[in-house]
């Protein structure tokens, strides 16, 4: 199976699926158009945890999200966590786990809802549709839906919030740390940051990319990039660090992994780099903390 490359998900020619791929990914709960069969995910049980499906009302849509935090009393700091273009599968609830362990309360909103599930098809066609539908302004929408739904909840730390996302998600926190004032830090892994090219997909002129807003970034942004990513290359990247310099955003930087892919973090893939994926990590909690958004020490 070959690599996924580009950060809205693929091209069909991209991938070979095979009928052994498509059945470990079901049941698995994995993407179906992606998941590798030679690839050993990590899993986070939910022991001490309380995670599971919630519904955030949006006014046209309810939305479900997947939440986890610790089974425990008091207030957690808060991490948003924005999915690939396939949707809320086992690997976004993983993530989603493996930070409540830390001691984080996080939640993965279902941006798709209204259209489909990208993870339940592995018709590439599909999944565009699913994903093209979610226009920019609703997918600002129903992320104020999620800040307010999560604001409200008495276990959540309020006041200290941060994003993160991968690939296609990788470029809602950009955006999201130029549009809302909510967040204190945020992380992009492999988010496209400049429009693709007219025609492409998700090129329709109305809608927004990092690179369109940066003067408005609210909140620091660490960039986790590949240097071997086929959609994202040096020049969207040098772009990106010359428009932070020139607007004075010095608490943001990108950091380049040269001989990784697109999707290095994401274990259920081929594209998986091990040392990467664990060197960005422990980089992106240190952003977090940096930024005030971290655990209270146990007692």
């Amino acid at each position: 199976m070959r690599t996924l490359t580009r950060p809205e998900g693929t091209e069909p020619s991209d991938l070979d699926v095979s009928r052994r791929t498509l059945a470990l990914a079901a049941l698995g709960g994995y993407a179906l158009w992606s998941f590798s069969a030679e690839a050993e995910p990590i899993h986070t049980d939910s022991d001490g945890l309380v995670a599971d499906m919630v519904e955030l009302d949006s006014g046209d849509a309810m939305i479900p999200a997947y939440l986890a935090r610790p089974d425990a009393k008091g207030r957690f700091p808060v991490v948003v966590v924005i999915c690939e273009v396939f949707g809320i599968h086992e690997y976004i609830r993983d993530v989603c786990r493996r930070l409540a362990k830390l001691g984080y309360c996080a939640i993965a909103p279902d941006f798709f809802v209204r259209e489909g599930d990208p993870s339940k098809t592995s018709d590439f066609n599909q999944i565009r549709k699913i994903v093209g539908a979610a226009s920019d302004k609703q997918l600002m929408h129903d992320l104020a839906t999620t800040l307010a739904y999560i604001k409200a909840q008495p276990f959540a730390d309020k006041a200290h919030m941060a994003i993160t996302g991968f690939c296609w998600g990788g470029a809602i926190v950009w955006l999201a740390c130029e549009r809302f004032k909510d967040f204190k830090a945020g992380v992009s892994w492999y988010g496209r940051l400049a429009a693709p090219k007219p025609g492409e997909f998700l090129s329709e002129p109305e809608r927004k990319w990092p690179l369109d807003l940066v003067a408005d970034l609210k909140a620091p942004v660490l960039g986790l990039y590949a240097g071997k990513d086929q959609g994202i290359g040096p020049h969207d990247i040098d772009a990106m660090r010359s428009a932070l310099a020139a607007s004075g955003k010095t608490g943001s930087e990108i950091r380049v992994y040269p001989q990784s892919q697109h999707g290095f973090h994401a274990d259920y893939r081929s594209s998986y780099d091990a040392e990467a994926a664990a060197d960005g990590w422990s980089r992106m909690l240190a952003h977090f903390a940096a930024n005030g958004v971290r655990p209270k020490p146990s007692k």
